[in-house]
């Protein structure tokens, strides 16, 4: 006669035994990725979050009857754990992919324009007609562009000795003028790395170029919210959080993070002025903010050397928003050369705008405008537009206005590779996300998904549970 527990009582066992907990801080992307996934692996999951929103810095706000995006924010189809954040959060039709990559590029200088367009073809012939064609570049710069793709394609982005170097050094000796950086090189590196090719690791823009223009024929296809993001990344995933589970805290900010007597996790948060605040008890915690409020809370010995996250830098992302009493723009978006202006978006209808148009420019690596006078970028703004959009001279300005994010990514310098920590830390239980973290990827909105990811990926494995996504990793 057998004492052991039959399987079918194992298995109630089971059922009764309670989920572990984990406490998630942050509500980001990568800090409401982290969540999802900890829920769909089966944890017991609290959302803590400092701001009255999710969404971290891709968010919006209202001013008067308009709904803002804070920044212009692009994907690209290669950004597969994006697109599987926005299928998680029943988002994906409002945040469509164009049918095939399809960039104007207007030079002010020469009022010209061109296209940066592909084909069905395979890897690399699918830009070889737009790169003839390209009226920006010189025939010898055209093929000089072909050999430095070549040779981009070669190189490994893991490489540490490729972090070390900066892009713009390998550039030129792989035989590019200033003009190519300026009308090819830059203008897809500064608005996806938020840094000029000089002043970015090698292997960073390695990962951007490889991945992006020379993986798939479809890779670099670009796809942008059609809608506010806040829709997305606040009212869809607090849906998407509350049916997984998850309990969300609002306006909530941790204070410490400890182990307990018996190696679980106390995470306080203050309950008011005059009190100590509350602990919650958890067996995973997932730090899923920016850098250095990481270093503030992490617990003695969680990483080999805390300080170097406060080495990490940051860099600034200003836009500029045009309210005109007409349409001015009839392409949804475009990006310049020969100017002080970038890329420019038509967000009118995402923002609720019935009459006019409302246009939104979005200007990266902006260390030398980020904090002038609103005064000042109206001064120099609106006569670039005028020079870049004839039917803006006789427009009138219904609104203009700034909005700054001083940090908005971390600077991709050379070197900043060896400074980004994995997901796991030292101590159990405790691990790492944001899109600062060693992703591989740069500080895009696809970095910050992968980064709560793999943090959930790490802290899943540890407990023996299965990961709770699924997304194809891009080549």
């Amino acid at each position: 006669m057998s004492t052991g527990n039959t399987a079918a009582e194992a298995r109630d066992a089971d059922a009764y035994r309670p989920s572990p907990v984990a406490v998630v801080v942050g509500g980001g992307l990568a800090g409401v990725t982290a969540a999802l996934s900890l829920a769909d692996g089966g944890m017991d999951v609290t959302l803590l979050e400092g701001r009255p929103r999710l969404g971290g810095l891709a968010f919006s706000f209202k001013r008067g009857d308009l709904t803002v995006d804070n920044g212009q924010h692009v994907y690209l189809r290669c950004c597969t754990a994006y697109r599987w954040f926005l299928d998680r959060i029943d988002a994906t039709p409002l945040a469509p992919v164009q049918e095939r990559l399809d960039v104007p590029v207007l030079d002010a200088d020469r009022n010209r324009l061109g296209r940066l367009r592909r084909t069905a073809l395979p890897v690399p012939l699918h830009l070889a007609k737009s790169l003839a064609t390209y009226p920006h570049l010189s025939l010898a710069e055209r093929v000089n562009v072909g050999r430095a793709a070549l040779a981009l394609k070669g190189l490994d982005p893991m490489d540490p000795a490729l972090d070390a170097r900066d892009f713009g050094s390998w550039l030129a000796e792989h035989g590019q003028s200033p003009r190519a950086v300026e009308a090819l090189w830059d203008l897809v590196g500064v608005a996806t790395l938020n840094a000029v090719a000089g002043d970015a690791s090698l292997g960073l823009a390695a990962m951007v170029f490889k991945t992006g223009l020379l993986s798939e024929p479809g890779a670099a296809d670009i796809g942008w919210a059609r809608v506010p993001l806040g829709e997305l990344h606040d009212t869809l995933a607090r849906k998407a959080l509350d049916s997984a589970g998850v309990r969300t805290e609002l306006r909530t900010r941790v204070t410490s993070i400890s182990r307990t007597e018996n190696g679980r996790w106390a995470v306080e948060v203050p309950e008011g002025p005059d009190t100590s605040g509350r602990l919650l008890t958890a067996d995973t915690v997932v730090l899923a903010v920016p850098q250095r409020e990481a270093h503030d809370l992490l617990p003695e010995g969680a990483l080999d050397d805390p300080r170097r996250l406060l080495d990490i830098g940051t860099a600034p992302i200003l836009n500029l928003h045009v309210v005109y009493d007409r349409k001015v723009l009839k392409q949804p978006f475009f990006t310049a050369l020969g100017s002080p202006v970038q890329w420019v978006f038509d967000r009118t209808d995402a923002s609720g705008l019935t009459e006019g148009q409302y246009l939104a420019v979005s200007q990266s690596a902006a260390q030398g405008e980020i904090d002038e006078p609103v005064a000042v970028l109206r001064e120099r703004y609106l006569p670039e537009l005028e020079r870049l959009l004839p039917a803006a001279r006789g427009a009138k300005v219904h609104d203009f206005f700034v909005t700054r994010e001083r940090t908005a990514t971390f600077a991709p310098t050379p070197g900043v590779g060896a400074l980004r920590p994995s997901a796991r830390t030292n101590v159990p239980g405790l691990y790492l996300a944001g899109a600062w973290t060693a992703t591989g990827w740069p500080a895009t909105m696809e970095g910050a998904v992968r980064s709560g990811t793999s943090a959930a990926d790490a802290a899943l494995a540890a407990l023996g549970r299965p990961r709770g996504h699924l997304f194809r990793e891009a080549a």
